[in-house]
């Protein structure tokens, strides 16, 4: 039984669930842990060095190498790979066109669950991803499962990397990646994207982020009464 609180986020891609997870972990006071941030920290390490995802002896080799470390500043959670400050790179394409793929790798899991595990054994934790609720923290009190229609998921994500100041991907670009990345992410056979069957559905497809932070605080709060 923990005595610790685990709120578990899963869901496709540009679903909004770390946007939920940050706003979710900074209303509780809990440690936000971004996974997905850490396969990316991965991937652009792997395109940096020119490590084939068909070859697993670098990929063994790599994993040695790769340190990856949250921070807090100005209220939002930081990553860095091997003491550089990524945040911002590992959200441009080259990385999202791969990510999967690296997400995909046995071993690539394996590390970082081990490593998402040991931030996850003592404190109050948000976390999102794709196999929280499954494979990282099946013990987890709370699980939700966020998903919103293809079109909007599409719209929001080319709008954040409008935002960003890319102007070289279209909309047509985000919407055949994000269909690639549902794909691989369903059907990959290392921890593949299910709904665990004690997970909450959270469609956002029409509601604010105001009304689905509020959604999630009120299926929290049964939680919370019992770790006072």
């Amino acid at each position: 039984m923990r005595k610790n609180l685990v709120v578990a986020i899963d869901g496709y891609s540009s679903c909004g669930k770390s946007t939920l997870a940050k706003a979710l972990a900074k209303k509780l006071g809990f440690i936000y842990i971004d996974s997905g941030a850490m396969y990316r920290a991965v991937t652009l390490y792997f395109l940096r060095n020119h490590i084939s995802m068909t070859d697993h002896d670098k990929i063994i080799d790599a994993l040695q190498h790769i340190e990856l470390n949250f921070h807090s500043r100005d209220y939002e959670s930081h990553i860095t790979l091997n003491g550089e400050e990524v945040s911002e790179e590992i959200r441009k394409m080259p990385v999202s066109e791969n990510v999967s793929e690296v997400s995909a790798i046995k071993e690539v899991r394996t590390e970082m669950v081990r490593q998402q595990q040991r931030m996850g054994k003592s404190k109050n934790i948000v976390m999102d991803g794709r196999d929280i609720g499954t494979t990282v923290f099946a013990d987890a009190q709370v699980k939700f499962f966020m998903t919103a229609d293809p079109k909007i998921r599409a719209e929001r994500r080319y709008k954040e990397l409008q935002s960003k100041g890319d102007t070289e991907t279209s909309l047509e670009d985000v919407f055949e990646n994000l269909a690639h990345r549902d794909y691989a992410d369903t059907t990959r056979k290392e921890s593949p994207l299910v709904r665990a069957e004690d997970a909450i559905i959270l469609d956002n497809t029409d509601i604010t982020q105001e009304e689905q932070l509020e959604f999630a605080l009120n299926k929290v709060a049964p939680y919370l009464a019992k770790l006072n």
